[in-house]
């Protein structure tokens, strides 16, 4: 699969938009996924947007808290 993300945007509250390698696009509601240490400083929306993708395909921010690109492409990818 190509799980490789080449674009995302903030959305609102803790939701991206993320789009992938093989086109596929979505939306992914971050805010029941940003437990544990690293994740901290993105409960606070100003931090939480200034995420960017990162050049190894995943969204990243600057304390260096990213999640997989896998995670992101099953999230975005719910079936109705």
């Amino acid at each position: 699969m190509h799980y490789t993300v080449v674009d995302a945007r903030y959305v609102r509250d803790y939701v991206i938009w993320v789009k992938f390698e093989d086109s596929s696009e979505g939306e992914v509601d971050l805010s029941v996924e940003l437990s544990g240490p690293v994740f901290e400083p993105l409960k606070d929306i100003s931090f939480f947007r200034n995420f960017t993708v990162a050049e190894y395909g995943t969204v990243t921010w600057p304390n260096a808290a990213d999640l997989a690109p896998e995670f992101l492409y099953a999230k975005a990818h719910v079936p109705a």
